[in-house]
C-alpha cells in the first residue's frame, strides 16, 4: 500500500520520491520553455540538440505541461510529507494517524527531501524569472568600467541578446555593491557563457539555502516554534524550489545571511561578540540586497530583548543602534570601496524599478489616482502616481519607526516580519518570491500558531496559486509559436490541478476550508471523516 507499511507506520520517503519525480519533470520542462539567451557564447543557443523541445510546437506544449504537472506534483508531495511527519498546523487524515509518537526521524526526511528536490533544478534552465541574466549583465557593466547604479544594462552592446528582461534595461541596479562585485567576478570567470554563469549563481543560491537550513530550526527553538515545521514551511517550501533555485535569485543569500545574523545576536554583555558577528552578517546581507537595511532597528532591539521583557530603556536602544550603524557602516564602506561603487546603492534603492510597469495593488492604486487627477487637471499620470508611491514609502518607514520606538517592546523578529510585510504591500511592484523574505521570520516565532487555521491554509493556497501563475507568466516561447495557445493549455492544466488539490484530493482537501465537512472539522478541530480514504486510493 502506498505510504503505509504492513506494520502501520507511515513512509515519508514515498513522498520524497514522488516529489523528486516532480522536480525532474520541472527540469525537463525547462529545457523546452525555460529562458535561454540567443548569443554566440551560449552552449545551447547555437546547438540543435534541443530543437525538438524548443522549436516544435508539440515539444513546447509538452514541456510546458510537464513543468506545470511537476510543480503540482511537488506541491502535493510537500503537503503529504508534512502530514506524514505529523507536523503541527497540518490536518492529518485519520487513515494517516498511527499510534505512538510522531516520527522521530522527521529532520532526516526533510533533509533528504531538500537535497532530492533541489538537485535536479541545478540543471534546469532559468524559469519563473530571468533575473539571473540581469545579474550577469550588471556584472558586465561593472567590468566595463561603468557604474551599474548610473547605467542600465542597455548601455552594453548587444545587451538584448544576453537574456536580460527589457523592462529593466534603463533601471539602476537594485543590488548591493558586494553582489555586483560577485556578478563581475562570475562574468570574468565564465567569460560571459550564460550556462556556466547560471551554475555559479545557483551555487550562491545553495549557500543561502544552507544558511537558512542552519538558522531556521535554531531560531525556532529560541523563540518557541516547532523546529521541523519551521524548516518544512519556510525552507522546504516549493516556492523556494521554484523561485529561488529554479529562478536563480539572490534573495536566498540575502535571507540566509539575515537569519544567521539574527541567530547570533543576543542580549547581555556576554553576547556582544556574537552580536557583533551577527551584525556583520546583516551588513553583508545589505551588501547583497539593500532592502534589509530596514531590519537594522530590530537587530539593535534584539541585542537587548529578552522573552517576557516588556520595556527597554531608550538610552540602551540608542547605544545599540549606534553600534549597529558603526558595524554595518564599516561593512558597507569596505564593500563600497572594494567595488568602487561606494554608497551609490542608496539613491538607486529609491529609484530602481521606475522603468517597470507597477502591477502590485498599491502600484495600480497609484496609477488609478494619477489617471483621475490627469482627467481633471491634465497633470499627466506618472507625477501623481509617484506622489502616491512616495507616501507608501513614508508609511513603511513610519511603521518601522513606530515598531522600533514603541514603549512596550514586542519580539524584534515579529517587528521585522511586520515591517517587511507592509513594505512589500505598499511597494508599486511585487514579485512572487518576496513572500519568501517573511515566511521564515514568521515561522520561527510563535505568532504563527496551529490554532489559527487561516494562517496555514492561506499559505498552502498561496503556494499553489503562485506556482500556477509563475508557470503561465514565465514561459519562454519562440515567436513563431502562438504563446496564447501555450498559456491557455497550461492555464487549464494548472487550474484543474489546483482545484483537485484544494477540493477533491481526499488527502489534501482537509487542509482547506472550502468544503463544508472541512469547515466543520476545523471548528471541531477533528479530521473530517468524508475526506479520508485508504492509502491505496492515493
Amino acid at each position: 500500500m502506498l505510504g503505509l507499511s504492513t506494520s502501520g507506520h507511515v513512509h515519508p520517503r514515498r513522498h520524497v520520491t514522488v516529489g523528486t519525480l516532480g522536480s525532474l519533470l520541472i527540469m525537463v520542462g525547462s529545457w523546452g520553455v525555460g529562458w535561454l539567451p540567443s548569443n554566440q557564447l551560449s552552449w545551447f543557443a547555437h546547438s540543435t540538440i534541443l530543437n525538438p523541445l524548443r522549436v516544435e510546437t508539440s515539444g513546447v506544449i509538452s514541456c510546458a505541461v510537464a513543468m506545470m504537472l511537476g510543480c503540482l506534483l511537488l506541491i502535493r508531495s510537500w503537503l503529504r510529507l508534512g502530514q506524514d511527519l505529523r507536523l503541527p498546523t497540518l490536518r492529518i487524515p485519520p487513515s494517516s494517524i498511527v499510534s505512538g509518537e510522531p516520527h522521530v526521524h522527521a529532520r532526516r526526511y526533510l533533509s533528504h527531501a531538500m537535497i532530492a528536490w533541489m538537485a535536479p533544478l541545478m540543471l534546469a534552465f532559468p524559469i519563473f524569472s530571468r533575473d539571473v541574466y540581469s545579474y550577469l549583465a550588471q556584472g558586465r557593466v561593472l567590468h566595463t568600467g561603468l557604474n551599474p547604479y548610473e547605467h542600465g544594462v542597455s548601455s552594453l552592446s548587444g545587451w538584448f541578446m544576453q537574456g536580460a528582461d527589457s523592462i529593466w534595461a534603463e533601471s539602476p541596479s537594485p543590488y548591493g555593491p558586494l553582489f555586483l562585485l560577485m556578478a563581475r567576478g562570475i562574468w570574468v570567470v565564465t567569460g560571459g557563457v550564460p550556462e556556466a554563469a547560471i551554475l555559479i549563481f545557483r551555487l550562491i543560491t545553495v549557500s543561502g539555502l544552507v544558511l537558512c537550513w542552519w538558522a531556521v530550526p535554531r531560531l525556532a527553538r529560541r523563540f518557541g516554534s516547532n523546529q521541523e515545521w519551521a524548516l518544512w514551511v519556510a525552507v522546504l517550501n516549493p516556492l523556494t524550489a521554484f523561485y529561488l533555485m529554479a529562478g536563480v535569485h539572490n534573495d536566498s543569500l540575502m535571507t540566509g545571511l539575515l537569519l544567521a545574523g539574527f541567530l547570533l545576536i543576543g542580549a547581555g554583555r556576554d553576547r556582544w561578540g556574537a552580536s557583533t558577528a551577527g551584525l556583520v552578517l546583516i551588513g553583508v546581507s545589505i551588501a547583497i540586497k539593500p532592502l534589509t537595511v530596514l531590519t537594522l532597528p530590530f537587530a539593535g532591539l534584539l541585542m537587548l530583548y529578552r522573552p517576557g521583557q516588556a520595556r527597554v530603556r531608550y538610552r540602551h536602544r540608542a547605544a545599540a543602534w549606534v553600534w549597529c550603524l558603526v558595524v554595518v557602516g564599516a561593512v558597507m564602506t569596505v564593500a563600497g570601496a572594494v567595488s568602487g561603487l561606494w554608497f551609490g546603492w542608496i539613491p538607486a534603492m529609491l529609484t530602481s524599478g521606475d522603468a517597470a510597469f507597477p502591477y502590485a495593488p498599491f502600484g495600480l492604486l497609484g496609477l488609478g489616482f494619477g489617471w483621475l487627477v490627469d482627467v481633471v487637471l491634465n497633470t499627466g499620470l506618472r507625477p501623481v502616481a509617484d506622489v502616491v508611491y512616495t507616501l507608501g514609502t513614508a508609511a513603511s518607514l513610519g511603521l518601522v519607526a513606530y515598531l522600533a520606538l514603541r514603549r512596550r517592546v514586542i519580539n524584534p523578529l515579529v517587528s521585522t516580519a511586520l515591517a517587511l510585510t507592509v513594505t512589500i504591500l505598499l511597494a508599486p511592484i511585487i514579485q512572487p518570491w518576496y513572500v519568501l523574505w517573511v515566511i521564515p521570520i514568521y515561522a520561527v516565532t510563535r505568532v504563527w500558531r496551529g490554532t489559527m487555521e487561516w494562517q496555514s491554509w492561506t499559505v498552502y493556497l498561496m503556494v499553489v496559486a503562485l506556482a500556477v501563475v509563475g508557470v503561465i507568466d514565465q514561459v519562454s516561447v519562440a515567436q513563431w509559436i502562438p504563446i496564447l495557445l501555450v498559456r491557455g493549455i497550461i492555464l487549464v492544466v494548472g487550474v484543474a490541478g489546483m482545484v483537485y488539490l484544494v477540493l477533491f484530493d481526499r488527502a489534501t482537501a482537509c487542509l482547506f476550508p472550502f468544503r463544508r465537512d472541512a469547515r466543520q472539522a476545523m471548528r471541531r478541530r477533528e479530521p473530517p471523516s468524508e475526506l479520508t480514504t485508504t492509502r491505496e486510493s492515493e
